[in-house]
């Protein structure tokens, strides 16, 4: 049997898959918290009944949204929230569903950890490598051939489409590789291309993005930043604050505290990116400041080193150059 893994662009609310997966991460955030209001509002009760970590809850979903079934995966909280556990609620949903639906052939996931702080492509890959866990030890339903991650922004499900490409060139994987003659992309391979991510991902060095999470500022970060860094060898992590619930601080100061570097975007004089960069100074991490060209440096930093940019692509440019000098400098 051969099984299908694709990115769908659309609305997860609305895509009918057999099942809708997602996580719950002991408070309801994004697509999950918008899901089980929908579910509550057409008395499916959810609320009581949420799933402690390391359980599930699948429930049906009344017409609440267009999958017949919602699966929500118990995770630990935000602030512990990791590429290992992308990968592990990817494999434990395929082998819940093995348990509860054999004969289930299609579930849709969503991508998780980017909004929370997590390097997109690390967070893409791990969710990928946990499905492929599940097929290759078969804890997967027993019909199981499409697997959807159902992405809403446009430029976010081309490049996620472009890196599953890179990943299974076909978008489909066999689980049967005693066939001599399957044309499929072996499965092996595949997870060899994926290697220990994940399991070994807090290990690689990552840089902390001190920008507006604002949408103006997306493609600056994903074309001007965050490939820059990805080409130099960081992890790009970021995080919209304004979704976190609990000690916001505290997990700034921890992820700027263990960043290679720091990488601000002084355009516009955000307060919260001049605080990340005193922060960053006092705990002796390196940062790269850049700055919209016309843009006025606050007196602060008016005498630091700035990169002062023409368009995303200039940026791009200007911050590998820097990122791979800093590395050579660091003996990376």
């Amino acid at each position: 049997m051969s099984i299908r893994v694709e990115v769908i662009h659309g609305d997860a609310l609305a895509y009918p898959a057999e099942v809708l997966a997602l996580k719950f991460a002991q408070s309801l955030f994004g697509v999950d918290k918008k899901v089980v209001a929908l579910l509550e509002g057409n008395g499916v009760q959810v609320l009581s009944r949420l799933p402690a970590v390391g359980t599930t809850l699948l429930v049906n979903s009344a017409q609440a949204v267009a999958a017949p079934e919602v699966l929500l995966v118990g995770v630990v909280p935000l602030g512990r929230f990791d590429y290992q556990t992308i990968r592990e609620f990817a494999r434990s949903v395929l082998a819940t569903l093995s348990a509860e639906r054999p004969s289930l052939q299609h579930v849709a996931m969503t991508l998780h950890g980017v909004g929370f702080g997590l390097d997109e492509t690390e967070a893409f890959r791990a969710e990928i490598a946990g499905v492929l866990d599940a097929v290759a030890t078969n804890e997967r339903p027993a019909g199981l051939t499409r697997v959807s991650i159902v992405e809403n922004n446009a430029q976010s499900a081309t490049r996620l489409t472009a890196l599953l490409k890179s990943i299974l060139p076909t978008n489909t994987v066999s689980d049967d590789q005693s066939r001599a003659e399957t044309k499929l992309p072996s499965l092996g391979v595949a997870r060899v291309s994926l290697g220990a991510v994940g399991h070994d991902s807090h290990q690689k060095p990552h840089v902390f993005v001190a920008m507006p999470f604002a949408e103006e500022y997306a493609d600056r970060f994903h074309y001007g930043i965050q490939g820059a860094a990805n080409a130099a060898g960081y992890l790009c992590e970021r995080a919209d604050l304004a979704s976190f619930t609990g000690d916001v601080i505290a997990w700034v100061k921890d992820r700027i505290g263990s960043a290679a570097l720091v990488v601000a975007d002084l355009t516009a004089a955000n307060p919260n990116v001049y605080l990340e960069v005193g922060y960053a100074w006092g705990r002796g991490v390196n940062t790269v400041l850049v700055v919209a060209q016309g843009d006025q440096l606050k007196f602060d930093v008016q005498t630091q080193r700035c990169l002062i940019f023409r368009s995303i692509h200039h940026l791009e440019e200007l911050l590998t150059k820097e990122l791979m000098a800093l590395k050579v400098v660091a003996g990376g």
